[in-house]
């Protein structure tokens, strides 16, 4: 099972195909957010419900994460070029989530139109 902290703490990346993106860590997913960036009046489309969503599928590997998002067609086109992000809301595998100081935001960029995606843990979520 890999962290996403020392995943993040490591510099590994993520990639994206069209709607798929696949994480090089496992974690507990509280909810997902999804937001465009340079627009006061667009607000983030906040996923919470991950079972059996028409929105996002989540499959976990051996030592990965894949999120499949249905309603999107092509992630890095739409959010490529830093016009937006992926933010979840995540505490380890196996950690207590009950816990506040277990809880994370994870930030997952798309500086361009290519595969690789960044990764990095943030304090608000708002404050980007």
């Amino acid at each position: 099972m890999k962290s996403f902290i020392a995943a993040v703490k490591n510099g590994e990346k993520g990639f994206v195909i069209k709607n798929s993106v696949f994480l090089p860590f496992h974690c507990e997913i509280i909810s997902i957010w999804i937001g465009k960036e340079m627009s006061l009046l667009s607000a983030p489309d906040q996923i919470t419900d991950l079972c059996e969503s028409e929105l996002i599928g989540v499959r976990a590997g051996d030592s990965f994460t894949n999120l499949v998002f249905r309603k999107w067609n092509n992630l890095a086109k739409e959010l490529g070029h830093d016009k937006g992000h992926i933010i979840l809301h995540a505490a380890e595998k196996g950690s207590d989530i009950f816990i506040s100081e277990n809880l994370h935001y994870i930030r997952i960029s798309f500086q361009d139109h290519k595969k690789e995606v960044s990764l990095e843990i943030i304090d608000n979520p708002l404050d980007l």
